[in-house]
């Protein structure tokens, strides 16, 4: 997989348009299409912005690492146990 791929992934299952996602970073649909056809490369600067949006590392941005995180702030200790112990779950049936 390929920032562009990821890219998009991110943004269609966030549910927001190119547009959308443009606005929120400051920059024009264009480039929003350009990225997500491997036409450009966000700058270092808009690369960490758009982690933010998505609570993604930069690092799975650019799929040089595969494990997605999930943003627990706001949670207290007891529910991200319960989300540990669903993940854990979850990986079991499948192996």
């Amino acid at each position: 997989m390929y920032f562009s791929s990821r890219l998009r992934e991110l943004r269609t299952q966030a549910g927001l348009t190119q547009l959308q996602l443009a606005q929120r970073l400051g920059i024009t649909k264009s480039v929003i299409s350009f990225y997500e056809l491997s036409e450009r490369a966000p700058s270092p600067d808009v690369l960490i912005r758009i982690a933010k949006i998505f609570h993604v590392s930069t690092d799975y941005l650019l799929c040089l690492e595969n494990r997605e995180t999930i943003d627990v702030t706001g949670l207290d200790n007891h529910d991200i146990a319960l989300l540990r112990a669903l993940a854990d779950s979850l990986r079991s049936k499948k192996q």
